[in-house]
């Protein structure tokens, strides 16, 4: 389980954080004052700090230095109850993942703390791989010369198609070119960005990432700017935006084709400029960011049609990177598979060996629409319900485990050659109308699930039930198989 370490002396702030962090999963322990939280370090590993700046016998500061002297692999936020900008950049400069003002905001602390661990385990995850080589034991993906990188989204392996996306990440890393990275949803787009910024002279600078297609038009300014109290209605405090964030590093844009044409313009002046101004202020902040951005949409048909700006899009697009689909990455499918096993047991305590030879004959048949985000979902949650050392079928999903490749007929042409085209699909009769009635219902939900991707919300809208009960008539078509 993560281990988060809060240190605050305000006793109810650090109660209500810790009752919600042990809701969502953390294993908590806090501290009154700076000696405390200290002494609670040297009992035991956390893998974060949340750190109030104002304590009773030091500051944020300080215990930030101690905690990055000792404990370097432990990620640290501070805490306030006000903002100030130069410290903020000056805490982030010193090691600090991040910093945050009071109010706190459930989602977003949430969101922030699951970002800073996943930093951690990512940054420990590339030191590990340029070590001579110290004995824990490696997976059979490793064994096999394969590499991971990043908490394993994009695994080293023998498919060309991966192959080749490690070649161009060596080749653009070390360089202080735009990427614009390409691919369908799921594909690790971030992960690359991750492993790109890694393996570039920015290594030991911040990687901010910033998801665009959440953005509101309204939010997006200040998201990206930042803004100064009192700057407009709400601006109740100084916010540090993500370019200032970033300075020195990297800053990834997800999903940056639903940016608006306005904030397009924004961007585009501060992307040539390199200079940065927050929302209410007239002064100038000089920028040294490298800029990576993906996106899943076509944006040469955005430009086309008048929604993206082509200049802007040329000053992202000095390199690109394709990502190719999980389908298209056949022999390196079990690899990644074995790797997100590797990673459930350590997250659930489990100790699954393997999977079963009809689970892997499954993996390697389905054409994964949700790409390397649904296959590793679907290794966490085989995992949970595996009993034994073996992953079996019953454990995969119903999408995944009917999942049937269709069966070709060969069709002699006219000309003497032949075609291969789907043989009709022979069902079995069923006798028993309860029987006929569920296989029935089973096939609907099947074909829904299938036109709709297998978004069991909008599934669940199109077969007018509610979620629950969606989720209900899986569970038991899966249990009667």
């Amino acid at each position: 389980m993560k281990r988060i370490l809060i240190i605050d002396d305000e006793v109810n702030v650090a109660l209500l954080l810790s009752k919600f962090l042990t809701r969502n999963g953390f294993d908590v322990v806090t501290a009154s004052n700076g000696a405390n939280g200290l002494e609670s370090l040297k009992n035991g590993e956390f893998n974060l700090v949340l750190c109030d700046y104002r304590l009773d016998d030091t500051d944020g500061r300080e215990m930030l230095r101690h905690i990055k002297t000792n404990y370097p692999k432990t990620g640290v936020i501070i805490i306030t109850g006000y903002s100030d900008i130069k410290m903020a950049v000056e805490l982030i400069k010193m090691g600090a993942y991040d910093y945050i003002t009071k109010p706190l905001y459930p989602d977003e602390i949430l969101n922030t703390i699951n970002k800073a661990i996943e930093t951690q385990y990512a940054l420990a995850e590339a030191e590990e791989e340029q070590l001579p080589v110290a004995a824990p034991e490696k997976s059979a993906a490793q064994k096999n010369g394969k590499k991971h990188l990043m908490g394993g989204e994009f695994v080293v392996g023998t498919s060309r198609a991966s192959k080749e996306l490690a070649r161009q990440i060596d080749l653009v890393a070390p360089t202080g070119y735009s990427v614009i990275i390409l691919g369908e949803s799921g594909t690790g787009k971030e992960a690359v960005a991750k492993s790109i910024h890694a393996a570039s002279p920015r290594a030991n600078k911040p990687f901010i990432a910033m998801d665009c297609g959440s953005l509101t038009k309204e939010l997006a300014a200040s998201e990206f700017f930042g803004h100064e109290k009192g700057s407009f209605t709400g601006a109740l405090y100084t916010k540090i935006g993500h370019f200032e964030m970033a300075n020195g590093g990297t800053l990834f844009l997800d999903e940056v084709g639903n940016l608006s044409y306005d904030i397009q313009a924004a961007l585009l002046r501060t992307v040539q400029e390199r200079k940065v101004k927050r929302i209410g202020s007239t002064k100038e902040i000089d920028l040294d960011v490298r800029i990576i951005v993906a996106t899943n949409e076509n944006l040469q048909e955005g430009i086309n049609k008048g929604r993206f700006r082509e200049d802007l899009y040329h000053r992202f697009n000095e390199f690109a990177i394709y990502m190719p689909p999980l389908r298209d990455r056949g022999q390196d499918i079990i690899a990644l598979a074995e790797h997100f096993l590797h990673m459930a047991n350590d997250e659930l305590g489990r100790n699954v060996t393997a999977f079963s030879e009809e689970v892997v004959e499954c993996f390697m048949n389905y054409r994964w629409p949700g790409n390397i985000r649904e296959l590793k979902n679907i290794v966490r949650r085989a995992t949970l319900l595996t009993e034994g050392g073996e992953v079996p079928l019953k454990a995969l999903p119903l999408e995944l485990s009917n999942y049937k490749m269709p069966v070709l007929d060969t069709v002699p042409l006219a000309n003497g050659a032949t075609q291969q085209t789907p043989a009709p699909e022979v069902k079995e009769v069923k006798h028993n109308l309860k029987n006929a009635a569920l296989e029935a219902e089973y096939e609907t939900i099947l074909r829904v699930l299938r036109e709709v991707n297998f978004n069991k919300t909008r599934a669940a809208e199109i077969l007018k039930i509610d979620r629950k009960t969606l989720y209900n008539k899986m569970k038991a078509i899966n249990a009667g198989k």
